[in-house]
């Protein structure tokens, strides 16, 4: 799950990044309005954290311009103001949620689970076929012999993104978006690299999946 953070305070923005971090999360930080619109629009989140007071465009008019886009980010408005108002202006342009700072880390985490969906407990797993994706432990399970293997966290990244879209081809433009984003500066074969660590690691745990190359299109997890 990739997060996008718009917040001019950028302490604040380090504290939360680095959380969601642990949480498993791919966390982009920006800190002005500009470029948080810029790359809201890049429709590449699950979830934007969105300040209201912003340098440039405030927070509400991102808010507008995402939602004239139809793009499908869950949406969660930052702001110190806690009053009504703003609360009100930001629901009735589509925000899914508000917290009003300061907040505790800990509610922030809970709230981005329930848009999200995504509650993280040790017995939470993500499954496709034989194998279990566990967020807890960062393994990879075959759930059919019990064997596991540890995952880094692209690996844990990339498996989570081919297992959400299982027998879909997606392309590398796709994949590099999603899983390094705005701050890579990734050349062209970091991609395979990755990949070829996870297929060993299927391997070791003898589970059926393979990830494979499709010619000039991009890359396809499946069943054999």
């Amino acid at each position: 799950m990739r997060i996008l953070i718009v917040e001019d305070e950028r302490s604040l923005a380090q504290i939360v990044a680095n959380r969601l971090k642990k949480e498993k999360y791919s966390v982009d930080i920006v800190y002005d309005g500009e470029e948080g619109l810029y790359n809201a629009l890049e429709g590449i989140y699950d979830l934007i954290l969105l300040d209201i007071m912003l340098p440039g465009i405030n927070g509400i008019d991102i808010l507008k311009k995402i939602k004239e886009k139809h793009i499908d980010s869950k949406v969660i408005m930052l702001t110190a103001k806690g009053e009504l108002d703003d609360k009100l202006l930001g629901f009735s342009e589509g925000a899914n949620d508000y917290v009003a700072k300061p907040f505790h880390i800990d509610e922030l985490v809970a709230r981005i689970g329930a848009q999200l969906r995504i509650e993280k407990t040790p017995s939470d797993t993500l499954t496709y076929a034989d194998i279990e994706l566990e967020y807890k432990t960062s393994k990879l399970r075959n759930i059919n012999n019990g064997d596991s293997v540890g995952l880094n966290n692209k690996e844990f990244q990339l498996l989570e993104y081919f297992m959400n879209n299982p027998d879909r081809i997606l392309s590398k433009e796709m994949i590099y978006d999603r899983i390094w984003g705005m701050d890579s500066e990734a050349v062209s074969n970091n991609l395979e690299v990755y990949l070829s660590f996870i297929r060993k690691k299927l391997k070791t745990i003898g589970s059926d999946i393979s990830i494979r190359s499709v010619r000039k299109m991009g890359y396809k997890m499946e069943q054999q």
